[in-house]
């Protein structure tokens, strides 16, 4: 990756906390060119971030940036510690709830230094074995300014989500708080909550179980006591959004089998609901088609297929990958605009392929 002087950060960049997000971090700003150093109390962390090439453990003189990766619970006294030990370091977070953290911290000496921000980008996976370079691209980076926030410091984190990939936001710390109970938070309660109704189901239940219930469920089984930490840190937030999810919920409970239309405007709010996501490159939601295709289970066939895509002249705008029950077989839907399925399917069947829409 070739960075430009207009991108590039003014200097060394330090790196508190080697998790999942802090490693990922420092792994793309080190690809860039950006010499980083790296910090974490649990030495077993620190010393695979360093090893998998993030930056270096030697102690730091003097950072342009800090960046606090560490539980949300040991922000505040992180951030107090980077403000008084480097008096002229711009300092961000990472926590993924910001309003109690601006109010806290705009009562520190040097907090003009602070800006808040968040990534919106994860897994249910943690620690550095997990990171990735490439964890942000295209992904929504919060930045989060104060009443007495630096202007110079609000730009330095700005370029730093450019820098590793990810698309700044720059907003109010209420208003990011908000916005993640109710595209974040929830949606990990309810996938939490979901999966919860599989302890004890029945083998021969559970054997019928798709994608769509992976899907649903998959970021239910993230780190606990993270979690724990952001709900309680976001708890007024998220209850607010719970108590218009009970209230839909409480309406299906009654309405289902007893009356087809108020069960019906229920589903169709959540449908309309679908089409406000953002689509590809931040776009509008635009309907697609999906096209099914029966690949074996064998190295070497999912690369031919995309070859075979790319040859039919048709693009591909997303597409998953799952496996049938009992076979060697997978199967991979590809979503493609309506126009082009037909194509599709008639230029992977003239290839060999199992395919339909």
């Amino acid at each position: 990756m070739t960075v430009s002087a207009e991108t590039a950060l003014p200097g060394p960049v330090l790196v508190i906390g080697c998790g999942l997000i802090g490693t990922s971090a420092a792994l793309a700003l080190t690809e860039s060119g950006v010499v980083v150093h790296l910090e974490d109390i649990r030495s077993a962390n620190l010393e695979l971030a360093v090893s998998r090439g993030a930056g270096s453990s030697d102690p730091i003189e003097s950072p342009a940036l800090v960046i606090v990766a560490v539980p949300p619970a040991e922000v505040v006294e992180t951030v107090q510690r980077v403000l008084s030990e480097w008096p002229a370091a711009a300092v961000t977070d990472v926590a993924s709830v910001k309003a109690d953290l601006h109010v806290r911290i705009g009562s520190l000496s040097g907090n003009a230094r602070y800006v808040g921000s968040h990534p919106m980008a994860g897994s249910e996976r943690s620690g550095p074995m997990a990171a990735s370079a490439r964890l942000f691209e295209g992904r929504p980076w919060a930045v989060t300014t104060g009443p007495d926030t630096d202007q110079h410091v609000v730009e330095l984190v700005v370029r730093l989500a450019e820098l590793v990939g990810g698309v700044p936001l720059v907003m109010d710390a209420e208003a990011h708080d908000q916005a993640v109970a109710l595209v974040s938070h929830v949606p990990h309660i309810l996938s939490v909550l979901t999966a919860a109704q599989l302890n004890g189901a029945p083998g021969e239940h559970l054997a019928l179980a798709g994608p769509g219930l992976r899907d649903v469920t998959r970021i239910a089984g993230s780190d606990i006591a993270l979690w724990q930490d952001i709900l309680g840190a976001n708890a007024e937030q998220v209850r607010a959004v719970l108590q218009a999810v009970r209230e839909d919920l409480d309406r299906v409970i009654v309405s289902i089998g007893a009356d087809a239309d108020s069960l019906g405007e229920v589903l169709q709010s959540g449908q309309d609901g679908t089409r406000l996501i953002p689509g590809k490159h931040g776009d509008r939601v635009v309907d697609l088609s999906t096209v099914f295709v029966s690949v074996p289970d064998q190295p070497g066939e999912i690369p031919r297929l995309m070859a075979h895509v790319g040859e039919s002249g048709v693009n591909i705008e997303d597409m998953r990958i799952d496996h049938e029950l009992g076979r060697p077989v997978g199967q991979v839907e590809i979503a493609v605009l309506p126009v082009a399925a037909d194509t599709l399917v008639e230029a992977l069947t003239a290839r060999g392929w199992s395919a339909y829409s």
